[in-house]
């Protein structure tokens, strides 16, 4: 008897491909193989063909979805070596290096990144060491420039660009689509431009400007599903609800610091601690004095755990020496004492963390 929920993957089945596995119906077959963690996609497509064309189809992650095998992973770029990305798999504790994100912008930084669709978008961004266009090296130069990573077919792909190239800027997800927001576009000019971008349709599309712009980085957060702006220094939150109404100011008395958001809660790393910000008051969640003396790390939010990922250490007193850090810290907040733990170190990136975001395949 026929599983109509299933029909369309049995109908796509039966139309495209071979037996997938002998004696097995292919709609059954398929489920079968989505059930294989990501880590082993590589060696599945070695198989046969068949077997390659069902793990590099879309019909496959939807089997994903279905069989509730679908994996949390973390992608992290970081200053060295240059535009290279990692995926890191917590179930497994290890590390795969992707293809090199190919912008011709060398050293890109200060991009925006975020994950939606199942791919994994960089948007914007740009160098302050060379103009990669006109050989220039004085000033900053951001590129309106976007770029997707499909892990189905292990490859980058240039989307449409942004409406306005830009940098430091607010980039978050809402709904499945990608909002941007204020950061810096030429000759360091702070803008309060906003747009929002269509993955589905490969469409950008102007929105209602922020209320106020600001002489420092932004960064965007969804809590509560609404978009939340924080510009670096400022109390002033700029709030969106949807792109009707437009942004609200509002004051918040937010602990200033690196800032994430794990299963709709705000933390704060500040002063060596990790503080969770709720309302109006905060409590101290537990000491992060360790990290005091690094600069240029990332804290991001993965699953029900907080990462601190890379940096760098030095110089200090007497040692002038710069130490690049490969480091992965995870405290665990799911215990009424959360602890930290160590994960495996990089393999490729260390150093500076320049972009780094949660991909769910």
């Amino acid at each position: 008897m026929v599983d109509f929920k299933h029909w369309s993957a049995y109908v796509w089945a039966v139309a495209v491909m071979p037996v997938l596995i002998e004696g097995l119906p292919d709609a059954v077959a398929i489920r079968c193989l989505a059930r294989v963690p990501f880590y082993l996609f590589p060696k599945l497509e070695t198989i046969c063909q068949s077997w390659r064309d069902a793990v590099q189809s879309t019909e496959f992650y939807k089997a994903r979805e279905e069989v509730k095998a679908t994996e949390n992973l973390l992608c992290v770029c970081a200053f060295d070596p240059e535009n290279v990305w990692q995926l890191y798999d917590p179930n497994r504790d290890i590390w795969i290096t992707l293809p090199v994100l190919p912008s011709k912008v060398k050293n890109l930084a200060n991009f925006g990144v975020v994950s939606t669709a199942g791919k994994l978008f960089v948007l914007g961004g740009g160098s302050d060491a060379v103009d990669p266009l006109t050989g220039d090296q004085d000033g900053c130069f951001p590129t309106n420039e976007v770029w997707s990573y499909d892990p189905i077919i292990r490859q980058w792909a240039q989307r449409a660009p942004m409406i306005v190239p830009r940098i430091m800027f607010a980039c978050c997800v809402l709904d499945g689509k990608i909002l941007v927001a204020g950061g810096f576009t030429t000759s360091w000019q702070s803008i309060s431009k906003a747009e929002i971008y269509d993955p589905e349709k490969d469409v950008w599309v102007s929105i209602p400007d922020l209320q106020r712009t600001h002489r420092s980085a932004c960064s965007g957060l969804v809590i509560g599903g609404e978009v939340h702006v924080v510009h670096k220094g400022l109390t002033t939150v700029q709030v969106l609800k949807n792109t009707k109404e437009g942004w609200k100011a509002y004051e918040h008395s937010w602990v200033q610091g690196l800032m994430t958001v794990v299963n709709g809660s705000l933390y704060v790393m500040s002063h060596g601690q990790i503080f969770k910000q709720e309302n109006g008051s905060r409590k101290v969640v537990t000491t992060a004095s360790e990290f005091k003396k690094r600069i240029g790390f990332a804290m991001i939010g993965l699953r029900d755990d907080i990462y601190v990922i890379g940096g760098v250490i030095g110089p200090d007193g007497w040692n002038w020496d710069i130490k690049r850090m490969s480091d992965v810290d995870v405290l665990t907040l799911g215990s009424e004492r959360p602890i930290w733990q160590k994960a495996a170190s990089m393999t490729q990136c260390r150093g500076t963390i320049f972009g780094c975001a949660e991909l769910r395949i």
